[in-house]
């Protein structure tokens, strides 16, 4: 009888923990559903990003997280303004992935002022789609606050739209900048430095992010750079500026570090940057590898690249060994002068080497293999361990 009690008061807990098991399983699926099934609301601003906009169904669904797309009518709106000024919709696509809250902004209110005046200074056709899209705050910020005061202030330092539009192409953040705090203040370090206004000019032209930089050490970098021996009137400065503005200080010592490895001292360091500061925006691997190849392979001396730092600025992969292919087969049959300047032919234009190099050759097999075909220049890249020429596009001209 006891046995009997028992059993029957085990099947009966038994059964109550089944009942609560079960009550739990139907909760965490319904909580599972809740979370696997989107809702209406998410399902019409995915499908709206992936169909209207172009944009993945993956990053959809993670832009769907940002905004939520109640009806269509201001989105679509705003995707007519965009089309009727020449966005394709991978431009469209792009605009949207960096900032979404644009397909809910008035599309007259907001967003056509904003490039109606974009276009009125001359930033139109097929460059408007590519400026709006290099800065998702372009179509953000205040025109009347932020984008009116930033162009009236560069065009009176650049004089023309043209030079303007140059100006904020090269670089829209500045557009962002703020003007008493940041670029009144280095325009103003500039002047006092006695650089010129022409200069300043083509400072803003050539890369106007470098007046972005904090004051205090904007001002540090004007004194570096008139103590390395750079005078304010020469081109050289504005350029030292347009290159230690965008380095930081760890990054300038691993590049001089570099460069000084190859038993270039202090004061040679200095002199290669005054002659051409460009050589500071080469990448670290870049220019190990042109140091590299140009004492070890070719035999120049430390000094003669202190001398001519330009050939920090050339591509090693289509520039340099094309050529010094070419220079070692007339070599090899004697067909160079002893006293041939090795690092002009390096940095002349390419017309100038081809006259001088190539053109006269023609009916050389060997000389036209070597630089037309690269079958010499592919066995001197596998000889150099797949040299890159990695770095500023800017400065990798062929």
């Amino acid at each position: 009888m006891f046995r009997l009690i028992c059993k029957t008061l085990v099947d009966k807990q038994r059964s109550v923990d089944l009942s609560i098991n079960y009550v739990r399983y139907i909760q965490t699926q319904s909580s599972l559903s809740s979370i696997s099934k989107p809702t209406n609301q998410q399902s019409l601003t995915v499908s709206f990003l992936t169909n209207s906009c172009g944009l993945s169904l993956e990053k959809a669904i993670s832009v769907a997280k940002v905004i939520n797309i109640h009806n269509t009518v201001k989105p679509n709106s705003v995707l007519q303004l965009l089309t009727s000024r020449g966005f394709e919709k991978s431009q469209i696509a792009t605009l949207i992935s960096k900032n979404p809250t644009l397909l809910l902004a008035d599309p007259e209110k907001s967003l056509r002022p904003k490039i109606d005046y974009f276009e009125s200074v001359g930033i139109s056709g097929a460059d408007l789609p590519k400026f709006l899209c290099s800065n998702k705050q372009l179509l953000v910020v205040s025109l009347k606050s932020n984008i009116i005061p930033i162009f009236e202030f560069l065009k009176g330092l650049v004089q023309t739209n043209v030079n303007l539009v140059r100006a904020v192409k090269q670089s829209s953040r500045i557009i962002n900048c703020n003007i008493e705090k940041r670029l009144a203040p280095n325009v103003n370090t500039l002047r006092v430095h006695g650089v010129p206004e022409h200069l300043i000019a083509k400072l803003i032209m050539i890369n106007p992010s470098s007046l972005i930089k904090r004051r205090d050490l904007f001002k540090t970098m004007m004194d570096v750079i008139k103590k390395i021996g750079i005078e304010p009137t020469n081109f050289m400065f504005i350029l030292a500026v347009r290159s230690m503005s965008v380095l930081s200080k760890a990054n300038w010592e691993k590049k001089k570090d570099v460069l000084m490895s190859f038993s270039w001292s202090e004061d040679e360091f200095y002199l290669a940057f005054k002659r051409q500061p460009m050589l500071m925006l080469s990448s670290t691997k870049k220019i190990r590898e042109l140091m590299d190849f140009f004492v070890n392979e070719i035999g120049l001396k430390p000094l003669d690249i202190v001398r001519c730092p330009n050939l920090l600025l050339i591509s090693l992969k289509k520039r340099v060994l094309p050529r010094w292919s070419v220079l070692q087969v007339l070599m090899s049959k004697n067909l160079l002068k002893k006293d041939i300047d090795f690092i002009q032919a390096l940095i002349v234009t390419k017309p100038v080497f081809e006259r001088r190099f190539v053109t006269s050759y023609m009916d050389d097999s060997e000389v036209m293999m070597a630089y037309r075909d690269g079958l010499r220049v592919q066995a001197v890249v596998a000889d150099c361990k797949n040299y890159s020429d990695e770095g500023d596009p800017e400065l990798s001209r062929t």
